[in-house]
């Protein structure tokens, strides 16, 4: 697959994943593990949730490049950002009791401390943001 850490700093990391079927979960396992590194913990299970929506909302729509990017924010923010080629924003849309899809924007909606998108020069950015725990002085990062 053609995935590559473009990036993956102490607080900062960024991934492009190619449109194609294992995106997802190479995403979720590199989120997972950089939160793990981080000690943000308490924020994973949502982070690889949202991550693993927006991921495959972008592998349903386009045939470029994902691109997933995330770090902390004035110490007690996660922004997390979800990159693909389409210009069009994407659409929350209300599913049907029996879809089998069509939630992932409600569920950034709720998840989320606030969440958005923004059009590049290479098309689209969704993001959200997440707020993280506060610590105490003088305990480990």
């Amino acid at each position: 697959m053609g995935d590559s850490a473009l990036a993956s700093t102490p607080g900062f990391a960024e991934w492009s994943f190619s449109a194609e079927a294992g995106a997802v979960r190479t995403a979720r396992t590199l989120v997972r593990d950089t939160l793990r590194e981080w000690g943000l913990g308490a924020v994973t299970d949502v982070t690889v949730l949202l991550v693993s929506e927006l991921v495959t909302n972008s592998l349903r729509h386009a045939t470029g490049p994902i691109g997933v990017r995330m770090y902390p924010r004035a110490g007690h923010v996660l922004q997390v950002e979800v990159s693909d080629p389409l210009p069009d924003p994407p659409r929350e849309r209300a599913a049907a009791i029996d879809d089998e899809g069509g939630r992932g924007l409600q569920l950034v909606a709720m998840a989320s401390r606030r969440w958005g998108t923004r059009h590049g020069n290479n098309g689209k950015t969704v993001w959200f943001e997440l707020s993280l725990p506060r610590r105490d002085p003088g305990e480990d990062t």
